[in-house]
Protein backbone atom coordinates (compact mmCIF):
# COMPACT_ATOMS: atom_id res chain seq x y z
CA UNK A 1 0.00 0.00 0.00
CA UNK A 2 0.65 3.51 -0.63
CA UNK A 3 0.43 3.82 3.39
CA UNK A 4 3.97 1.80 3.74
CA UNK A 5 6.18 4.80 2.23
CA UNK A 6 8.28 6.67 4.81
CA UNK A 7 6.39 9.01 6.97
CA UNK A 8 3.88 11.03 4.60
CA UNK A 9 1.91 11.68 1.26
CA UNK A 10 -0.66 14.24 -0.63
CA UNK A 11 -3.64 15.85 -3.91
CA UNK A 12 -6.70 14.88 -6.50
CA UNK A 13 -8.38 12.10 -7.45
CA UNK A 14 -11.57 11.19 -6.10
CA UNK A 15 -14.14 8.47 -5.65
CA UNK A 16 -14.31 8.45 -2.02
CA UNK A 17 -17.24 8.83 -0.21
CA UNK A 18 -18.94 10.63 2.54
CA UNK A 19 -20.99 9.46 5.34
CA UNK A 20 -23.73 12.33 4.58
CA UNK A 21 -23.74 15.00 1.64
CA UNK A 22 -23.74 17.71 3.84
CA UNK A 23 -20.83 17.52 5.90
CA UNK A 24 -17.50 19.55 5.29
CA UNK A 25 -15.45 17.33 2.77
CA UNK A 26 -11.92 19.86 3.44
CA UNK A 27 -8.36 19.09 2.54
CA UNK A 28 -5.41 18.03 3.56
CA UNK A 29 -6.39 15.06 5.53
CA UNK A 30 -4.62 12.42 7.38
CA UNK A 31 -4.49 9.56 5.51
CA UNK A 32 -4.98 6.62 7.94
CA UNK A 33 -4.96 2.92 7.21
CA UNK A 34 -8.68 2.25 8.42
CA UNK A 35 -10.18 4.56 5.69
CA UNK A 36 -8.32 3.40 3.01
CA UNK A 37 -10.46 0.90 0.68
CA UNK A 38 -8.09 -0.84 -2.62
CA UNK A 39 -10.32 -0.70 -5.72
CA UNK A 40 -8.47 -2.17 -8.55
CA UNK A 41 -11.67 -1.53 -10.93
CA UNK A 42 -10.96 2.29 -10.74
CA UNK A 43 -10.03 3.97 -13.77
CA UNK A 44 -6.09 4.42 -14.19
CA UNK A 45 -4.51 7.52 -13.96
CA UNK A 46 -3.04 8.38 -17.42
CA UNK A 47 0.14 10.80 -17.48
CA UNK A 48 1.19 12.41 -20.12
CA UNK A 49 3.77 15.00 -19.64
CA UNK A 50 6.63 16.66 -21.64
CA UNK A 51 9.83 18.72 -21.17
CA UNK A 52 9.64 22.24 -20.85
CA UNK A 53 10.79 25.35 -19.17
CA UNK A 54 8.64 26.97 -16.46
CA UNK A 55 8.80 30.09 -14.50
CA UNK A 56 8.88 30.09 -10.76
CA UNK A 57 6.87 33.01 -9.40
CA UNK A 58 5.91 34.02 -5.58
CA UNK A 59 2.23 33.62 -5.01
CA UNK A 60 1.54 36.74 -2.61
CA UNK A 61 -1.40 36.66 -0.12
CA UNK A 62 -0.75 40.00 1.30
CA UNK A 63 -0.39 42.64 -1.17
CA UNK A 64 -2.24 45.18 1.07
CA UNK A 65 -0.20 44.69 3.64
CA UNK A 66 2.36 47.38 3.82
CA UNK A 67 5.07 45.09 5.71
CA UNK A 68 3.80 42.66 2.92
CA UNK A 69 7.17 42.26 1.35
CA UNK A 70 8.81 41.45 4.41
CA UNK A 71 6.30 38.94 6.29
CA UNK A 72 5.30 35.60 5.15
CA UNK A 73 1.79 35.21 5.27
CA UNK A 74 0.68 31.33 5.62
CA UNK A 75 -0.91 31.10 2.63
CA UNK A 76 1.83 32.00 0.38
CA UNK A 77 4.32 29.55 -1.90
CA UNK A 78 6.78 29.49 -5.07
CA UNK A 79 4.39 28.36 -7.99
CA UNK A 80 5.57 26.99 -10.79
CA UNK A 81 3.80 27.79 -13.88
CA UNK A 82 3.52 25.67 -16.89
CA UNK A 83 2.97 26.83 -20.23
CA UNK A 84 -0.69 25.73 -21.90
CA UNK A 85 -0.59 22.33 -23.58
CA UNK A 86 2.55 21.17 -22.32
CA UNK A 87 1.28 18.33 -20.07
CA UNK A 88 -1.97 16.44 -19.04
CA UNK A 89 -3.65 13.73 -17.22
CA UNK A 90 -6.57 11.53 -18.12
CA UNK A 91 -9.00 9.99 -16.26
CA UNK A 92 -11.55 8.26 -17.73
CA UNK A 93 -11.41 9.62 -20.34
CA UNK A 94 -11.64 13.46 -18.86
CA UNK A 95 -8.51 15.45 -19.86
CA UNK A 96 -6.86 17.52 -16.98
CA UNK A 97 -4.32 20.19 -18.11
CA UNK A 98 -1.38 20.97 -15.96
CA UNK A 99 -1.59 24.33 -15.06
CA UNK A 100 0.68 24.59 -12.23
CA UNK A 101 2.70 23.01 -9.41
CA UNK A 102 3.16 24.64 -6.30
CA UNK A 103 5.36 23.47 -2.38
CA UNK A 104 4.12 23.60 1.14
CA UNK A 105 6.09 22.88 4.43
CA UNK A 106 5.77 20.46 6.09
CA UNK A 107 3.72 18.74 3.84
CA UNK A 108 0.29 19.23 4.12
CA UNK A 109 -1.20 15.02 4.35
CA UNK A 110 -0.44 13.12 7.20
CA UNK A 111 0.54 9.72 6.59
CA UNK A 112 -0.31 7.93 9.87
CA UNK A 113 0.18 11.23 11.47
CA UNK A 114 3.12 11.88 10.40
CA UNK A 115 4.27 14.34 8.03
CA UNK A 116 7.58 15.10 5.54
CA UNK A 117 9.57 17.72 5.18
CA UNK A 118 7.72 19.35 1.73
CA UNK A 119 5.02 18.81 -0.19
CA UNK A 120 4.66 19.16 -4.04
CA UNK A 121 0.79 19.73 -5.25
CA UNK A 122 0.32 19.17 -9.27
CA UNK A 123 -3.15 21.35 -10.06
CA UNK A 124 -4.60 20.16 -13.42
CA UNK A 125 -7.91 21.76 -14.59
CA UNK A 126 -10.21 20.05 -17.22
CA UNK A 127 -12.48 21.94 -20.00
CA UNK A 128 -15.65 22.04 -17.32
CA UNK A 129 -13.45 23.92 -14.74
CA UNK A 130 -13.07 20.51 -12.37
CA UNK A 131 -10.13 20.63 -10.33
CA UNK A 132 -7.75 17.43 -10.30
CA UNK A 133 -4.28 17.86 -7.91
CA UNK A 134 -1.82 15.39 -7.69
CA UNK A 135 -0.04 15.32 -4.15
CA UNK A 136 3.61 14.22 -4.17
CA UNK A 137 5.21 14.02 -0.47
CA UNK A 138 8.87 14.68 -0.62
CA UNK A 139 11.66 13.68 1.49
CA UNK A 140 15.23 14.19 1.80
CA UNK A 141 17.52 11.89 -0.30
CA UNK A 142 19.15 11.99 -3.93
CA UNK A 143 18.96 15.36 -5.87
CA UNK A 144 16.06 15.62 -8.05
CA UNK A 145 14.11 17.75 -11.01
CA UNK A 146 12.79 19.50 -7.79
CA UNK A 147 15.95 20.86 -6.97
CA UNK A 148 16.32 22.25 -10.30
CA UNK A 149 13.33 23.62 -9.77
CA UNK A 150 13.55 25.07 -6.53
CA UNK A 151 17.36 25.81 -7.13
CA UNK A 152 16.64 29.60 -6.55
CA UNK A 153 13.54 31.23 -4.80
CA UNK A 154 11.79 33.69 -6.68
CA UNK A 155 11.24 36.88 -3.70
CA UNK A 156 7.99 38.14 -2.62
CA UNK A 157 8.04 41.49 -4.13
CA UNK A 158 10.70 40.46 -7.22
CA UNK A 159 10.56 39.62 -10.39
CA UNK A 160 9.55 35.46 -11.48
CA UNK A 161 12.69 32.85 -12.20
CA UNK A 162 13.21 31.29 -15.13
CA UNK A 163 13.92 27.74 -14.92
CA UNK A 164 15.36 26.24 -17.84
CA UNK A 165 13.89 22.78 -19.49
CA UNK A 166 12.93 20.13 -17.18
CA UNK A 167 11.36 16.39 -17.59
CA UNK A 168 8.06 17.30 -16.08
CA UNK A 169 7.45 13.65 -15.54
CA UNK A 170 10.29 13.46 -13.50
CA UNK A 171 8.69 15.35 -10.88
CA UNK A 172 6.12 12.00 -10.22
CA UNK A 173 7.12 8.79 -8.90
CA UNK A 174 7.69 5.72 -11.91
CA UNK A 175 5.13 4.19 -10.22
CA UNK A 176 1.66 5.59 -10.58
CA UNK A 177 -0.59 4.12 -7.86
CA UNK A 178 -2.76 6.56 -5.90
CA UNK A 179 -5.02 6.84 -3.28
CA UNK A 180 -7.90 9.02 -4.12
CA UNK A 181 -10.86 10.94 -2.36
CA UNK A 182 -12.96 14.30 -2.44
CA UNK A 183 -11.70 17.22 -1.17
CA UNK A 184 -10.97 20.83 -1.13
CA UNK A 185 -8.41 23.66 -1.66
CA UNK A 186 -6.16 23.81 0.99
CA UNK A 187 -5.96 27.86 0.83
CA UNK A 188 -9.38 30.44 1.01
CA UNK A 189 -11.71 30.41 -0.58
CA UNK A 190 -11.04 26.35 0.47
CA UNK A 191 -13.69 25.61 -2.35
CA UNK A 192 -14.74 21.90 -2.39
CA UNK A 193 -15.25 19.52 -5.28
CA UNK A 194 -11.84 18.71 -5.64
CA UNK A 195 -10.27 15.67 -6.66
CA UNK A 196 -7.16 14.32 -4.67
CA UNK A 197 -4.72 11.74 -6.46
CA UNK A 198 -2.21 11.32 -3.70
CA UNK A 199 0.82 9.71 -4.80
CA UNK A 200 4.44 7.72 -3.10
CA UNK A 201 7.20 10.40 -2.21
CA UNK A 202 9.81 11.72 -4.25
CA UNK A 203 13.32 12.86 -2.74
CA UNK A 204 14.53 16.18 -2.68
CA UNK A 205 18.19 17.48 -1.04
CA UNK A 206 18.55 18.81 2.53
CA UNK A 207 19.81 22.14 1.39
CA UNK A 208 16.59 22.76 -0.76
CA UNK A 209 14.21 21.64 2.03
CA UNK A 210 16.25 24.15 3.87
CA UNK A 211 16.04 27.05 1.29
CA UNK A 212 12.84 26.66 1.13
CA UNK A 213 11.80 26.34 4.76
CA UNK A 214 14.15 29.49 5.68
CA UNK A 215 11.89 31.28 3.22
CA UNK A 216 8.67 29.61 4.97
CA UNK A 217 10.32 29.77 8.11
CA UNK A 218 6.83 29.30 10.00
CA UNK A 219 5.68 27.02 7.60
CA UNK A 220 2.88 27.36 5.03
CA UNK A 221 1.05 24.23 5.20
CA UNK A 222 -2.94 23.91 6.22
CA UNK A 223 -3.60 21.63 9.03
CA UNK A 224 -4.96 18.58 8.28
CA UNK A 225 -9.30 18.22 8.18
CA UNK A 226 -11.41 15.72 9.42
CA UNK A 227 -12.25 13.11 7.06
CA UNK A 228 -16.08 12.73 8.13
CA UNK A 229 -16.69 9.71 7.42
CA UNK A 230 -14.86 10.10 3.80
CA UNK A 231 -13.32 6.89 2.92
CA UNK A 232 -9.63 6.82 0.77
CA UNK A 233 -9.16 4.39 -2.67
CA UNK A 234 -6.07 3.35 -2.85
CA UNK A 235 -5.85 2.66 -6.86
CA UNK A 236 -2.98 0.15 -7.82
CA UNK A 237 -1.08 0.90 -11.28
CA UNK A 238 -2.59 -0.96 -13.77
Amino acid sequence: MLLTVPVALAAVGGTGTTAQSQVPRQSPVDVVRSAVDVDRTQPPLRVSYGRTAVELAYVRKDQDSPNGCRTRHHEETEEARVPAGTAHVTVAGVRYELEQFHFHTPSEHRFGGHSLPLEMHLVHRSAEGRLLVVGVPLRPGPRSTVDTVLARLSPECGDPVAVPSIDLASLLPANHSTIRYQGSLTTAPFTEGVQWFLMADRTVTRATIARFQTLFDHGNSRATQPLNGRLLTEVPQH
